[in-house]
């Protein structure tokens, strides 16, 4: 009789009270660690009003961040996949810390941009988000997208609580001493985390359990040497690809919404509401995404919100209403929260285990250059255009772009895992 039951998930193992345990404290150093990504943006004002520059070039310390987050986390990555997470986590704990402390006593502009970008964003916040994204995949299996969508919603959490804690403090006693401060804090408590993370994952290769996903899941991992039906390195090549064309389309209004509610006469306080609304509905949107995404997979999650976000920035271009605006700001929200997230469920469900921190990290880069692209972009049609509305167009062609490869890429996925079954049977 016993036999017959399914396997209970051992202790620390997959699925395990541990697993869920460690899923949490990612989901706290993220929150914690990703200070680094807004802190820039935050100070800007003070910024510029200390060392006397324009507005553009006190956008920069903000633009070197994301350079460095994004290349670091191919880097941190790759540190992950070898000795496991908990190095570049540490590594990025005493980053985030010393970065925020040196950047509190830059007296120059240059010096500024340059800690924040190699300092906090390289070597900082970067070991703080794609390593432990990837290492969430590894701790589950049929909960593989919610566990991964939880762990990315520390990045918006981080974008909910870090401005107004931040704001408080510079206006209390100034951008400097909030630096030290906040170095020291996350110092205090980033290490300690880390140490509840020391432990390896179980082997990723491990019986999955039992329902009834098991056989295609156990193809698609029979499948890892070609992913989707293609070679790994055209496989990740479309993904980034694809990364770049939502995160173009994703990044319009959420860059552009403070200067277009401007435009419109509505003032930048309904703009910074609207924003933060969207990135309110975003957590709730990585949830549900996740749990749709444990359902239907990876790629499907992805094209069901590329199609919604499309239909999102299509409402944009027909309504510049007051309520509208703030309805449509919460609608895009909830359509593009789940969207980064299904990137990395993919690259666990279609390719080995061995290299997840990697391949992470390239294909989140590739939403976050979309993301920067995008940012600038608009903004550039908009001063040729003098209009946002060429800006939103522009925006729904890159989306179009992006669902044109998910849907080749399940196209393409379901005629190998077709050929891969027959030849299992």
């Amino acid at each position: 009789m016993s036999s017959a039951l399914p396997p209970a998930s051992p202790p620390g193992g997959i699925e395990s009270r541990y697993a869920w345990m460690r899923l949490m404290v990612s989901l706290a150093l993220v929150t914690i660690g990703n200070v680094g990504m807004y802190a820039a943006s935050i100070v800007l004002p003070s910024i510029q009003a200390e060392f006397d520059v324009s507005r553009g070039d006190a956008s920069l310390p903000y633009a070197a961040t994301m350079l460095g987050f994004g290349i670091g986390g191919i880097l941190m990555g790759r540190l992950a996949d070898r000795f496991g997470v908990f190095v570049p986590v540490v590594l990025g704990s005493v980053g985030v810390s010393m970065g925020l402390a040196l950047a509190s006593m830059a007296d120059t502009l240059m010096t500024f941009n340059l800690v924040h970008g190699l300092v906090i964003g390289l070597l900082g916040s970067s070991a703080l988000f794609s390593p432990l994204v990837a290492d969430a995949s590894l701790w589950f299996t049929r909960r593989r997208g919610m566990a991964v969508a939880i762990c990315m919603c520390g990045n918006y959490l981080a974008g909910a609580v870090w401005p107004p804690v931040m704001q408080h403090f510079v206006a209390q006693v100034g951008w400097r001493h909030t630096y030290m401060g906040i170095g020291v804090f996350c110092l205090a408590t980033l290490l300690p985390l880390a140490l509840c993370i020391r432990r390896k994952p179980p082997s990723a290769e491990a019986p999955l359990p039992d329902t009834g996903k098991a056989p295609a899941r156990s193809a698609r991992t029979a499948s890892g040497d070609r992913p989707l039906g293609l070679s790994p390195s055209t496989a990740i090549v479309l993904l980034c690809i694809a990364g770049v064309g939502c995160c173009v389309a994703m990044a319009m209004p959420q860059v552009q919404i403070v200067a277009y509610c401007g435009d419109l006469g509505y003032g930048a306080t309904n703009g910074a509401n609207m924003l933060s609304l969207m990135l309110t509905m975003g957590i709730v949107s990585r949830l549900v995404s996740g749990w749709i995404s444990d359902r239907i997979g990876g790629l499907r999650t992805l094209l069901l919100g590329s199609i919604l976000q499309g239909l999102a920035l299509w409402l944009y271009l027909f309504n510049q209403g007051l309520l509208p605006l703030y309805i449509i700001s919460a609608l895009f929200g909830l359509f593009q929260g789940g969207i980064v997230p299904a990137y990395a469920v993919i690259v666990r469900e279609h390719f080995p285990a061995q290299g997840t921190g990697v391949r992470v990290g390239v294909v989140l880069m590739a939403t976050l250059a979309g993301m920067a692209l995008g940012g600038w972009m608009s903004g550039w049609i908009y001063d040729m255009t003098l209009s946002y509305w060429a800006a939103f167009a522009n925006g729904i062609a890159w989306n179009l772009l992006n669902a044109a490869i998910v849907l080749f890429l399940i196209f393409k996925g379901r005629g190998r895992l077709t050929r891969l079954r027959r030849q299992m049977a």
